[in-house]
């Protein structure tokens, strides 16, 4: 399941709306929006977010975090290292390795480390 997946859901079930509502209100099949939930279909349209947000009428910061996890929901990444020091490289191959045998506290951890990095640096 990618973060913007798990989010809808949480707001489909926090409404009380099934797949198969949603989806007719959306013109999209139930089977879709199921896999856009699960993960089994890539990053959902800039289009297609912007009917869920009108569909759940969400306004301001909650419609950008929204947009912001749907962006950052496509199953398969792909880490450009090009022209970085070999560490990132490095880095880059063994989270690829490794994430799957990772805990949710060890990539939270992973994940603070990198937020308090990339805050150091702007």
């Amino acid at each position: 399941m990618t973060p913007f997946g798990s989010k809808l859901r949480d707001m489909r079930r926090e409404r009380g709306v099934t797949l198969k509502d949603m989806a007719a209100a959306l013109g999209v099949t139930a089977s879709y929006l199921s896999a856009l939930e699960h993960g089994r279909r890539g990053a959902p349209t800039w289009l297609m977010v912007q009917r869920i947000i009108t569909y759940f009428n969400i306004i301001w910061d909650e419609a950008e975090a929204l947009q912001r996890l749907a962006s950052r929901s496509h199953p398969r990444v792909v880490i450009d290292t090009a022209g970085l020091d070999p560490e990132a490289t490095e880095l880059a191959h063994r989270l690829a390795e490794d994430i799957r045998r990772l805990s949710r506290d060890d990539l939270r951890d992973i994940a603070a480390r990198i937020e308090s990095a990339a805050k150091r640096e702007s």
